[in-house]
């Protein structure tokens, strides 16, 4: 828990309510659309995508107790709605397995890193989706699944509106959040935690994975919310320059 952060304990349940309550409204609104048309139907579904990293981001922030840092209940319920709309996860075992991650980062400890040590791109993604991914939530999904088709009317729009960003957003996030920062850089980790931050402006790095890719400022600092991690990303930076001079 990040106990100590008072200046943001508020301002984390207001982000997530925000994106919760807007990722929620877009949905129930683009299920219901009728013949939107190609260039439009792109647009929602980017919209959605993002919409949804910034779910799991919601959900990951809960993990480490920066939703609500002094309501741990409510903070662990954001953690669990979040989880549970954006893929039917379940967040007591989400959680013991990204702490497992945090304990053992890119190594045979860690339920994130590719098997055995494999980082090409299909297997280690294969392997992280089957790590997190169980026919518990494939249930709870197909039950999510017929709600909205209830609610909806049209199995098309599921798949277009919900289903298809789920899956963009699940690449942007293993892509920019776990390949890039953790795969063998050439001559190897020079961090201690082996990940590594992208040099992406402020800006690109929102609309790729919510800061998340400022990743060895995540792993140093767990209790930073992702929307201050620029900040701490500008501070190491600032350090670093420091030291080499």
């Amino acid at each position: 828990m990040a106990g100590g952060d008072t200046p943001y304990k508020y301002k984390g349940i207001v982000v997530a309510a925000l994106i919760m309550t807007v990722w929620s409204g877009h949905l129930l609104w683009t299920l219901q659309l009728s013949d939107p048309g190609l260039a439009r139907t792109l647009v929602h579904i980017l919209i959605q995508a993002n919409l949804s990293v910034g779910l799991f981001i919601t959900a990951h922030d809960a993990m480490h107790g920066t939703v609500a840092p002094h309501h741990r209940r409510l903070n662990d319920a954001f953690g669990a709605a979040a989880l549970l709309i954006y893929a039917g996860f379940f967040f007591d075992r989400t959680r013991r397995l990204h702490h497992a991650h945090h304990r053992h980062p890119a190594s045979a400890g860690d339920p994130d890193y590719g098997p055995a040590g494999d980082e090409r791109l299909g297997p280690w993604f294969w392997s992280f989706l089957t790590q997190y991914y169980s026919w518990k939530n494939f249930a709870v999904m197909n039950i999510l699944i017929l709600v909205m088709w209830v609610y909806a009317g049209s199995f098309q729009n599921i798949l277009i509106f919900y289903a298809a960003p789920a899956w963009i957003s699940a690449l942007q996030l293993f892509y920019f959040g776990t390949y890039l920062p953790h795969r063998t850089p050439e001559g190897g980790h020079d961090h201690p935690h082996r990940a590594r931050s992208n040099d992406y402006p402020v800006w690109l790095s929102f609309l790729t994975c919510y800061h998340f890719g400022y990743h060895e400022e995540h792993h140093d600092r767990p209790s930073v919310p992702w929307w201050r991690l620029p900040k701490a990303r500008r501070a190491a930076l600032g350090l670093s320059m420091e030291r080499l001079r």
